[in-house]
């Protein structure tokens, strides 16, 4: 949940300081002393609260055991007549009764802190006599601010109470009595309770107290009932806005202000962040008695889509908690910057709109409470004085990444972290050179799924900073180091230095080549062993490339993309220095190939080495390996390579066997054709014999 503490305005800290739970709704007040004619006057008061919601009014009951401690002497006697008393400011309607019909009461002064009366008790309190006086009066709803400190209706009650005594005199009481149904917050006190009182009743009850002029009960109740819901639609630049705002039924003060606020605030806010209406539905502010440990005096719940407002709450809280719609952990991850940014726009439309802001207000010792704001823990896990520093610092630090980045530049920032891009998009020396160019679809590189390369998750510090850089081509280190990071974040942010130092350096020798995708995402990660891993592995393909385009020239040979592919695709760059090797071995497998080829031979060698070519073409073979590589079949290419080199290698030796062989096949034919022809003469000289014989 995203809280706004219930801050002063600026110049007003030190009041702000003494505010503890819900105390922000309520006057620091506490009674003043009652004063009697002479020390020997005592009165102990029992004082009853009876709240009246349906009237707007508390019944104040105030039961004064008065008694007289001096002692008669045989020339004087002692009595009183007479006796002062401080009451609650804004108190009316005094009465007195007591033992003689004609007390009564008067008052003597009113200021804005307490009401003076004085008592009349109608007859002499005699030494060392005592009586029992009643006191009512009403304190009653005045009307008017919100944040008046009295409010007394069926839905609210808010009010303080007060205990009764002269000085050092212990064993007052004090007792508030509510309908039944009310959740009840009491402030300061205490008050322990709820105990039942009779019909639709409950009472909570002080005790004794033993300082009674120290005590005073901050009470805050509400009732829950069904809130009149007012639906409210605002036409923005980039689509609706769905709002209802849900309000007390008996408090149509509240829906109209607040209503009319989120129509003229939202417009100015969606305008100034340049990102649309960000909640996907209806979002729900409700007037609400805020409780919190911290005197918040709103709470925003995004993930219920739900704004909590104290129904006391300024107009300059209520446009913070607007802009949380935006900062709320969606559009940043860190506290710091979700309340910061918020502030900062907030007052930016505070402003425009003519209203004061409630803006964080500096402690006056700027050491009071330091932190790094990469420290500001969830809500309630600080001290009062790290959260005052942290919520000053927060607003001062979005006003200056704002100043120096510009606000378009921020609205490009807050548009990419809208749409989950990350830093570090797929760019080339070319693109670089034309100065940051970042934002989706403004020609920014895509990654091998052809849309921008995504980020995980809002942007913590980290992504924050890198995206800020990115998009503006500023440097924000020295803020984050004087501000932000935590002794334990410096060494990451030097690593980052040297890593973005080598990946520009990179980029520029990659050329028109953007760089692989597995560099930007360890960077984008803060993983910067995996980046410089990375990126030498980066180099060294680069400087492979160099060397086989080189080659590849000289050779008159055309390479393949599939380089480049490889480089810039989703494998890794591992898979460059596979295909650069494989690219590398087919061209010097045909450079090899050629230097193979017979050169200029003599008659006798050349018909050796025609006989030993009989079958085979290596010329062709080198040309179909060149076509090959240029068409990127580097198998192929490297095998057609291969068979030409051993076809003009072994030519000569090929050639040599090949005639030898023949020539020793015609000596064996020539041979046979004299044997079979001296075989058949015999055969004809023995057939004659045996003729003539016969």
């Amino acid at each position: 949940m995203m809280r706004r503490p219930f801050l002063p305005r600026r110049g007003s800290l030190a009041a702000a300081l003494l505010l503890g739970p819900l105390l922000a709704l309520l006057p620091a007040l506490a009674p003043a002393p009652a004063a009697a004619a002479t020390p020997g006057l005592t009165m102990i008061g029992a004082a009853t609260y009876d709240v009246r919601p349906d009237e707007g009014r508390v019944a104040v009951t105030v039961r004064l055991a008065a008694a007289n401690h001096l002692k008669n002497t045989v020339t004087k006697r002692y009595f009183f007549r007479t006796a002062n008393l401080t009451v609650l400011p804004g108190s009316s309607a005094f009465k007195l009764k007591g033992s003689s019909s004609a007390a009564k009461v008067s008052v003597t002064k009113r200021t804005s802190t307490y009401t003076n009366l004085k008592l009349d008790f109608g007859a002499n309190l005699a030494a060392g006599k005592s009586t029992t006086l009643t006191l009512t009066f009403d304190l009653r709803d005045p009307g008017g601010a919100p944040g008046r400190a009295v409010r007394i209706s069926p839905s609210l009650v808010s009010f303080a109470a007060w205990a009764y005594a002269t000085p050092d005199t212990p064993g007052a009481t004090v007792d508030v009595r509510l309908p039944t149904g009310y959740t009840v917050t009491v402030g300061r006190g205490p008050l322990d309770g709820p105990t039942p009182d009779g019909s639709d009743h409950e009472r909570w009850s002080s005790g004794k107290l033993s300082k009674p002029l120290e005590f005073v009960a901050d009470v805050a109740a509400d009732h829950p009932s069904d809130y009149a819901d007012s639906p409210v639609a605002v036409t923005l630049e980039r689509g609706p806005a769905a709002v209802v705002v849900r309000a007390w039924p008996d408090d149509t003060a509240w829906r109209d202000r607040v209503t009319a606020l989120v129509q003229k605030a939202l417009p100015v806010l969606e305008r100034d962040i340049g990102v649309a209406w960000p909640v996907d539905g209806s979002l729900a502010i409700n007037e609400a008695l805020v409780r919190s440990t911290g005197g918040y005096a709103a709470i925003y719940a995004p993930t219920d889509r739900r704004i909590e407002i104290a129904y006391s709450a300024s107009d300059g809280v209520i446009l913070h908690e607007l802009a949380h719609a935006w900062f709320n952990g969606g559009l940043v991850a860190d506290r710091w910057a979700a309340e910061g940014f918020a502030s900062y726009y907030a007052e930016r439309a505070a402003a425009e709109l003519e209203i004061e802001p409630d803006s964080p207000v500096a402690p006056a010792d700027p050491d009071a409470g330091a932190i790094p704001l990469n420290a500001w823990g969830p809500s309630g896990t600080d001290t009062a004085a790290a959260d005052t520093y942290a919520y000053a610092a927060s607003v001062g630090l979005a006003e200056e990444i704002t100043a120096r980045a510009g606000a378009a530049a921020m609205q490009r920032v807050w548009s990419l972290a809208a749409a989950r891009v990350g830093a570090y998009q797929p760019t080339s020396a070319e693109q670089q050179a034309k100065g940051p160019n970042l934002a989706a679809g403004t020609g920014a590189g895509t990654g091998a799924s052809g849309g921008p390369e995504a980020a995980e998750g809002p942007p913590d510090w980290r992504g924050l900073l890198d995206l800020l850089e990115d998009t503006t081509g500023k440097d924000f280190g020295d803020i984050w180091r004087d501000v932000v990071a935590r002794p334990t974040d410096l060494a990451a942010l030097d690593a980052r230095s040297a890593a973005r130092a080598r990946y520009s350096a990179a980029v520029t020798a990659a050329g028109a080549w953007v760089l692989p995708p597995g560099v930007r995402a360890a960077l984008r990660a803060w993983q910067f062993e995996s980046a410089e891993s990375q990126l030498d592995t980066v180099d060294a393909v680069l400087a492979q490339r160099h060397s086989l385009e080189a080659d590849a020239i000289k050779a008159g040979l055309a390479l393949p993309g599939r380089l480049r592919q490889a480089f810039e695709g989703d494998a890794g760059v591992d898979a460059a220095v596979a295909e650069v090797r494989a690219e590398q071995a087919v061209v010097d497998a045909i450079v090899s190939a050629r230097a193979t080829k017979p050169s200029e031979p003599g008659v006798g060698e050349r018909l050796i080495i025609q006989v030993g070519l009989l079958g085979a073409s290596p010329q062709v073979d080198i040309d179909h390996a060149a076509a090959s590589l240029a068409a990127g079949d580097i198998e192929v290419a490297y095998t057609a390579a291969l068979q030409a080199e051993a076809a003009w290698s072994g030519a000569p030796r090929v050639g040599r066997s090949r005639i030898v062989s023949t020539a020793l096949l015609v000596v064996a034919l020539i041979l046979l054709i004299g044997l079979v022809r001296q075989q058949r003469r015999r055969r004809a000289a023995a057939s004659k014999a045996q003729s003539q014989a016969a």
